[in-house]
């Protein structure tokens, strides 16, 4: 169960693996490279790069096979089962109930940006299948107080076994900022999937905005989706040699575009909490984000960052000029971000909090099936 050092081994079950995993994949990534011990934490995949009919079964089938061998040869391995809505929830409860048939100490972790209402949506039989998933679980980690009342709440899991543990991302390392060259623009940041969850549409009509076409900036929007169709919107919007959308950029790409530029931008209309907001803290820009999730749990407006209304293009635009005119603005919520992220979301301390809780696991027997 343990490695030479004594940290508890665990596998935990991602959609895409760490490669195509998305947020998820990339905070797995994260605890993987990041785990004191090599070798503590593995990573299965439970679907493929994408949901494919002829691809995505064998994928599943794999994994199970994987717990199943564990079960055999590893009995208190504990596995980490990470959760959605929608087709992640399907895989995840045929993982559960094979967990719970054969023993396996597992945890849910839930990430979803609205499950309460993807859960109120489905029909009688499915909510009772997803209730079972939870109850059956040694334990279950949410991302926020939303979530953790979505658990107790409506799925009926006991309060003891639920806990709050938040995204993480590793520290890139303060940076001194040198001195604004002289007509350089000031750059701004949006990471994630080109949609309207996320807020692009409204995030392209804001930087279309009058109230924005007197200050000095560039913005960069990176991330996958239908890439050419806001491309398209953008040009028809004035924008094209203000606003760039590279597409999906990789860790090292990514990390190289936070580390030049002064605002993260992130409009979303859900999450749990977005590992966005996360590397726009620890780089030290000045966060623009909205208050869903647990994001307002966490980060209090003009002190860490600034936060706007859901769908509000107009309110969105006013939250950008003001950062792009004001340089003290941006370097107070700068340094108010990357205080709050040492303080509670860097690496090291979440790695210690999930394994701690393994162990707990590793040494507790499975819970009973629960009745719904």
């Amino acid at each position: 169960m343990r490695s030479e050092i004594g940290h508890p081994t665990a596998r935990h079950y991602v959609a895409g693996g760490c490669e195509h995993g998305g947020g998820i994949g990339r905070l797995v990534g994260y605890v993987v490279d990041n785990a004191p011990a090599r070798g503590c934490h593995y990573v299965t995949d439970t679907r493929g790069p994408r949901w494919s009919v002829m691809r995505s079964p064998p994928v599943l089938a794999v994994a199970l096979a994987e717990m199943l061998v564990d079960r055999v040869l590893l009995p208190n391995r504990v596995h980490h089962l990470h959760i959605a809505g929608r087709g992640s929830t399907a895989r995840k409860v045929i993982l559960g109930t094979v967990a719970r048939w054969t023993g396996c100490r597992h945890v849910v972790h839930l990430h979803d940006y609205d499950y309460a209402g993807d859960l109120i949506r489905r029909p009688a039989w499915q909510q009772w299948m997803i209730r079972r998933l939870f109850r059956g679980a040694n334990h279950v980690i949410v991302l926020g107080r939303r979530d953790r009342s979505t658990v107790v709440d409506l799925l009926g899991v006991e309060p003891a076994r639920v806990s709050i543990l938040r995204n993480c991302v590793p520290d890139p390392g303060s940076r001194e900022r040198d001195a604004p060259r002289a007509g350089a623009p000031v750059g701004i940041v949006f990471l994630g999937q080109l949609g309207t969850r996320k807020g692009v549409p409204e995030l392209l009509d804001a930087l279309a905005s009058p109230v924005m076409d007197s200050g000095n900036w560039h913005a960069t929007l990176a991330g996958d989706g239908p890439v050419e169709d806001y491309t398209e919107r953008a040009a028809a919007l004035g924008l094209t040699s203000r606003v760039s959308l590279p597409g999906w950029l990789g860790e090292a790409d990514a990390r190289a575009l936070c580390a030049g530029a002064d605002i993260l931008v992130l409009p979303s209309h859900g999450e749990g909490f977005a590992m966005a907001v996360l590397e726009g803290l620890a780089h030290g820009l000045a966060v623009v984000t909205t208050r869903v999730g647990a994001h307002d749990e966490v980060l209090k407006d003009e002190r860490s960052c600034l936060f706007v209304p859901v769908g509000d293009a107009r309110a969105l635009a006013r939250a950008l000029a003001r950062l792009v005119a004001d340089p003290a603005l941006r370097t107070r919520l700068s340094e108010g971000g990357r205080t709050l992220f040492l303080s509670q979301f860097g690496i090291e301390g979440y790695v210690i909090r999930l394994e701690d809780l393994h162990r707990t696991i590793a040494r507790t027997a499975a819970p009973a099936w629960r009745t719904v």
